[in-house]
């Protein structure tokens, strides 16, 4: 089973990805300041239910990957951990630009299935699963269980930081300025460059 340290690096990891705003959290900021926090939590909704099916995806594929690479398996990780440096990377060099998503006035439902359709129909989304799941998976237990429990972990901390963006954007619109978006941006690169690191060198 997943190590305590390995889970809660995974936990750092999740929340510096999670908390950076990618297409999903536009569409929430967008939606919030222009039709309330009610909008934007339904919103939060459809996120979680795509992200459900994404991890459903990821579990499926690496179990398979995994029993194929067999003693590979360690360059699954070693590319996992190379890509979180990667992604810290991309975030230390950012602008700390938030895009300006399009709000459009739409039924309860509507709120709900229009994020899910956002989350739903980006693939990056299960590369991101295939990168960062490995360098925290253990060598002997049960990969499916271990990447349900990692997947759905990420799912329910997003879920937490997609709903803070609602709020503030509902509540405070104003907060969201670029220097605070940036601030966020570095904090979460060095998070996820430095548990990249550590996770290659923990695996040698």
């Amino acid at each position: 089973m997943v190590s305590i340290e390995s889970y809660i690096a995974f936990c750092i990891a999740a929340f510096a990805l999670a908390v950076v705003p990618g297409p999903t959290v536009t569409v929430i900021v967008a939606n919030s300041l222009r039709y309330g926090v009610r909008a934007g939590l339904l919103n939060v909704g459809g996120t979680v239910l795509a992200g459900v099916v994404w991890v459903s995806v990821a579990a499926l594929g690496l179990t398979a990957a995994i029993l194929l690479m067999g003693v590979w398996f360690d360059v699954l990780r070693y590319a996992g951990a190379a890509y979180l440096v990667w992604l810290g990377f991309k975030l230390l060099t950012s602008d700390g630009t938030l895009q300006a998503g399009k709000a459009e006035e739409r039924s309860a439902h509507g709120f709900f299935w229009q994020a899910f359709m956002v989350t739903i129909t980006n693939p990056k989304i299960l590369v991101l699963y295939g990168m960062i799941i490995p360098p925290f998976l253990s060598r002997e237990g049960n990969p499916t269980l271990e990447t349900f429990l990692l997947g759905a972990s990420f799912v329910l901390i997003a879920s937490f930081t997609d709903s803070g963006y609602a709020l503030l954007a509902g509540r405070a619109g104003s907060w969201l300025s670029r220097s605070r978006v940036r601030a966020i941006e570095i904090v979460s690169g060095t998070c996820l460059a430095a548990g990249g690191v550590w996770m290659a060198l923990r695996g040698r």
